[in-house]
């Protein structure tokens, strides 16, 4: 059901030996290029016809009528409209508490640099659709972009024949108790170019962030310089690092869980311990036998980016999981806090026996748009951040200019850029005449 690697006694990088999915954005990319071509040209005209194409519906609008959305949460089952507004909340909590304070530094008497954090205008958030529906992503994209303070937002999302050409319910829903009105019909990367470029009532974005298909991921790729993105998420992924103390069913069953998202998805063990390994295999067999998904899980436990990797002890087990850089790295040791106070690259790190992934996903209060494919070695999950961009603003007084002036012009003589110079000496030479 699941490949076992043996890193025992290998010394060195180990990246090129772990389970990966493997993705080809690039040639993704020349596929979607036509696409978001046609998208930038003829607008609306060009979305139905390509909604039609990949999705099997025919639209006369791409925007969600607002009644429709204002109407949602009155469908939804009470204990999911009770569990959607909860994530909310804690989502609120975390989120609002990584709002920016202006900073402003005097470097000198009468010279100072003030960096503001000034939100972007506008960001179209795409949540995606397919074999499961994500109502938990429009709450990850949508609060902290409305916690940046970010003016104008509009969802994307794949339209639904068995829902009359409209997203999910579920999602519609998510959208009316977040307040937001603006969503479109529209998936795939003909989304992201839409967002990109304008398209009837939609305005272009300057930022488009969600996660997506490898369509979605070449989109973004594609146009990213048109507009900032977050990522170009791939395929998700856990990593658990655990050792004989970790309890071999909870481990089994935090695997399978990142395993239903997708055939792709990537679920990865990490032990010192031959015996966890085993009974972890044992535990798998009988959950994935129960599960509803199971020909899918199957499948994705069974691929090439999936895998329990046996360590000669915890150090080399971290320097596999910084290695690896996971979306999710879960921890199940002895000491499950020292052990990730050691790691340097995770997407997001979950610690100890009753800190699931799945509660990440939903309601822990942090964000599950994170890093996928190694990308958290230099980037992090979605955040108020993702919104914001720092602006310095600099004001000298007179005095404060002349103090520094020589070194100005010092500086732009030795890079052969007097004129740079000029600029400061200029607005001394009528003391120098007088």
């Amino acid at each position: 059901m699941i490949s076992r690697i043996d890193l025992r006694g290998t010394p060195g990088d180990p990246r090129g030996l772990l389970p990966r999915a493997e993705l080809d954005v690039e040639a993704a990319t020349e596929k979607v290029r036509p696409i978001c071509e046609d998208v930038r040209h003829r607008g609306v005209e060009a979305l139905i016809e390509l909604t039609e194409r990949f999705d099997g519906v025919r639209l006369s609008d791409i925007r969600v009528p607002r009644e429709v959305i204002d109407s949602a949460p009155d469908r939804l089952e009470p204990a999911v409209r009770a569990a959607l507004e909860e994530s909310i909340r804690r989502a609120r909590l975390v989120h609002r508490d990584q709002r920016r304070a202006d900073i402003t530094t005097e470097v000198v008497p009468g010279g100072t640099v003030t960096e503001r954090w000034i939100p972007v205008d506008r960001v179209g958030l795409y949540v995606p659709g397919g074999r499961a529906v994500y109502p938990s992503s429009v709450i990850m994209n949508v609060v902290p972009a409305q916690e940046a303070g970010v003016p104008s937002l509009a969802v994307a999302s794949p339209p639904q024949a068995e829902f009359g050409g409209l997203p999910h319910p579920a999602i519609l829903a998510a959208c009316a108790l977040l307040g937001v009105d603006e969503v479109y019909a529209v998936g795939g990367a003909q989304a992201v170019a839409m967002f990109a470029y304008g398209a009837g009532e939609c305005a272009p974005a300057a930022m488009v962030t969600g996660p997506g298909n490898i369509w979605v991921a070449a989109a973004k790729r594609l146009l990213k310089g048109v507009i900032g993105i977050d990522s170009e998420a791939g395929p998700t992924e856990i990593m658990v690092l655990a050792d004989d103390s970790a309890d071999p069913d909870y481990v089994a069953a935090d695997l399978i869980s990142q395993a239903e998202h997708d055939v792709i998805a990537g679920s990865v063990l990490v032990t010192p311990s031959e015996r966890l390994a085993g009974e972890v295999e044992e535990r798998l067999r009988a959950r994935v036998d129960a599960a509803k998904h199971r020909e899918r899980i199957t499948e994705a436990l069974g691929g090439r980016q999936s895998g329990i990797v046996l360590v000669d002890d915890l150090d080399q087990g971290l320097a596999v999981a910084n290695a690896y850089a996971a979306e999710h790295l879960q921890i199940m040791t002895e000491d499950p806090r020292a052990v990730a106070a050691r790691v340097r690259n995770a997407g997001a790190i979950f610690i100890g026996d009753h800190s699931p992934v799945s509660l990440g996903d939903y309601c822990a209060g942090s964000n599950h748009v994170l890093p996928t494919g190694g990308c958290a070695c230099h980037s992090s999950g979605l955040s108020v951040q993702t919104f914001l961009r720092g602006v310095h603003v600099v004001e000298y007084d007179r005095a404060a200019l002349a103090d520094v002036a020589h070194h100005v012009v010092a500086l732009a003589e030795a890079e052969d850029l007097p004129a740079h110079g000029q600029a400061v000496t200029a607005r001394f030479e009528g003391e120098e005449r007088a």
